[in-house]
């Protein structure tokens, strides 16, 4: 079936898109929308969701506002411990809060949405492999009696009152009811939001990919688009417009929705639209030479194999200039314009500062925050310039690391000692491993050194510092893409090199895995603290990241996994691995159940395409 998705060529924008039949609204109606306020982000787009969605959040009074805990059934001593958002991990933060820390503190969730959502099936959802209860699961639940939660949105933050003010959305079809809840530590755990990077367009004619709302609606729009295109008064042209779906990020996100949708048509629709999807078409569009960029080479190599034998079209070395209502303009890297249009268009690609965080920034003490996307913690998550009282998680999180080229000399007498001053590449990699407990963004460097094509990671910084320090040799190798064993790297050279990595500094992957860890971690030092945060540094070790791996599902029950130590895996096996993977991961056994149910039903019925 690897024909009936085969792209098309870039053609002349048709007519406009087709109003959207009116059931969307019930998509729309099952989260309402919430404002919120980010500077990269612009309009807010109608299918918006949550604080992705890109508007202002709107100031509410913070005075004469009722106050959660000043009544006699909460006046208890006990610190408080605040925590707002229900994603990874704000979740692995309440499953590991232990039991015994209810006598110690009093815990209070605040978040817009009353379940946690299983992300990295997002994409398996949007095709119908899985539905949709079966990866959310209500976040009582998972509470239990360890502490309160509150359904509501967080407007403000009041540093200097250690409160905030929480608000029921009006949209929700409810009067709008505000109130302060008081603390004395804040866990912020909101996450990020879209970016869509100031593109005309992207806000208002493309579909964001961060939440179930998302996904249910991508789906809904998936059977809108065959409908319309089965219609008999539908031209040849609309229809390979109507069938042309265009995600945009060549990342794990982009390509698992390509590859699920792939399986959609040629396992389902083939049967069901056996007419139309002769006209369907899946590309995606990636700024870089090649999708998965953060995996080993080899696996971006077969993805792109993969998705080449398939008939997905992968269209590298561009960017977006701008989307209309039906088609998007992209830019390549010779500066070459062309249109795609489409019927559907997913946006996979960047995060952005949540407005909470944007907020929380600019009221903490001057230079105290300063990152774009996050906010910046100690070692110990503790948000800089909040005195302690408040941590930071996930994607809002960025840790603050020393910069290695301050120690450049010392390191390079350390470790130059087998090639008369200077460096080889067996010695930078064991240079960065052992230095990465001090520089932690040296760690990812050092992982991949030794794998093939590992130099090139990261902007190829390594490879390019060796090539330039031994040209005539270099570029013999530069043609298979590894780096001359005989090239060493001097002082210079070296300091240079570290330089260009520190400028390169990000914070750690915006991951489940990371914001999992970090939720874990957080839950453990309250139990080594005793009830004394303030203490905190003194009693628990500070947080260190452990990557166990990176997988994406490339379609065809095919996946590829990148783990350290062991390399690149891909194919069916990895397919397994994956599907198993996911499965056990899931936030509760309720989930697991479900989400093996739905594997096997898709298996043995084929996914459900009917516009519910």
């Amino acid at each position: 079936m690897a024909n009936a998705v085969r792209p098309h060529g870039v053609t002349s924008r048709p007519a406009a898109r087709p109003a959207v039949a009116p059931r969307r609204a019930r998509v729309q109606q099952r989260r309402p929308q919430r404002p919120c306020a980010v500077a990269e982000v612009d309009a807010p787009a109608p299918q918006g969701s949550g604080p992705a969605a890109g508007a202002q959040l709107a100031a509410k009074p913070t005075t004469g506002l009722p106050a959660y805990g000043n009544t006699a059934g909460n006046s208890s001593a006990k610190p408080r411990i605040l925590v707002l958002g229900t994603g990874w991990a704000s979740i692995s933060f309440i499953k590991a809060f232990h039991e015994s820390l209810r006598e110690k503190y009093d815990l209070v969730i605040v978040s817009p949405r009353n379940y946690f959502c299983y992300t990295p099936l997002l994409p398996a959802m949007c095709a119908g492999t899985v539905e949709e209860r079966s990866i959310v699961e209500s976040v009582r639940a998972v509470l239990g009696n360890k502490g309160k939660f509150f359904e509501a949105q967080c407007t403000d933050i009041l540093p200097e009152e250690k409160s905030i003010v929480a608000c029921f959305p009006e949209d929700a079809g409810f009067p709008e009811a505000c109130f302060k809840i008081s603390y004395d530590y804040l866990v912020l755990g909101v996450g990020s939001v879209n970016n869509t990077f100031g593109i005309q367009g992207v806000g208002q004619h493309t579909m964001f990919f961060k939440s179930v709302e998302d996904a249910s609606r991508l789906r809904l729009r998936i059977s809108e688009c065959f409908e319309r295109a089965a219609l008999p008064q539908t031209t040849p042209e609309e229809r390979r417009k109507l069938l042309s779906f265009v995600i945009v990020g060549g990342g794990p996100t982009g390509v698992e929705v390509a590859a699920e949708l792939h399986d959609l048509i040629t396992e389902d629709l083939v049967k069901l639209y056996p007419d139309e999807v002769r006209d369907a078409s899946i590309r995606v569009i990636e700024l870089m030479d090649h999708v998965l960029s953060m995996y080993d080479r080899a696996i971006s190599q077969y993805t792109a194999e993969r998705f080449k034998r398939s008939g997905i079209d992968l269209v590298l070395n561009s960017r977006v200039k701008a989307v209309s209502s039906d088609a998007v303009t992209v830019v390549d890297k010779n500066g070459g314009e062309a249109e795609l249009p489409f019927g559907a268009c997913v946006w996979a690609t960047g995060v952005a500062m949540h407005p909470v965080v944007k907020i929380l920034s600019q009221k903490l003490p001057d230079g105290t925050q300063t990152h774009f996307r996050s906010a910046i913690t100690d070692d110990w998550l503790r948000v800089k310039g909040s005195d302690g009282t408040m941590f930071a998680l996930g994607d809002a999180a960025t840790i603050e690391q020393a910069k290695a080229v301050e120690k450049a000399s010392e390191l390079f007498d350390k470790y130059a000692v087998g090639t008369a001053g200077r460096v080889s590449l067996t010695e930078l990699q064991q240079l960065m491993r052992e230095a990465s407990s001090e520089f932690p963004h040296l760690r990812e460097h050092a992982t991949f050194l030794d794998g093939k094509l590992g130099s090139q990671r990261f902007g190829g910084l390594v490879f390019n510092a060796f090539l330039d320090a031994n040209k005539a040799m270099g570029e013999i190798y530069k043609e298979v893409g590894l780096v001359d064993p005989s090239s060493t790297l001097s002082r210079e050279q070296f300091t240079d090199l570290l330089t260009r990595i520190d400028s390169s500094l990000r914070a750690l992957p915006a991951t489940a895995q990371v914001a999992r860890q970090q939720g874990e971690y957080l839950a453990a030092v309250l139990r080594k603290a005793d009830g004394d945060l303030a203490e905190v540094s003194k009693v628990a070790p500070s947080f260190k990241y452990s990557h166990k791996g990176s997988m994406a599902y490339v379609g065809g029950n095919r996946a590829v996994m990148d783990v350290p130590n062991v390399g690149p895996l891909m194919g069916l096996t990895a397919g397994l691995v994956w599907r198993g993977f996911e499965t056990w991961s899931q936030i509760s056994f309720r989930n697991q159940i479900l989400v093996a149910t739905d594997w096997v039903r898709t298996k043995l019925f084929g996914r459900d395409t009917s516009r519910v």
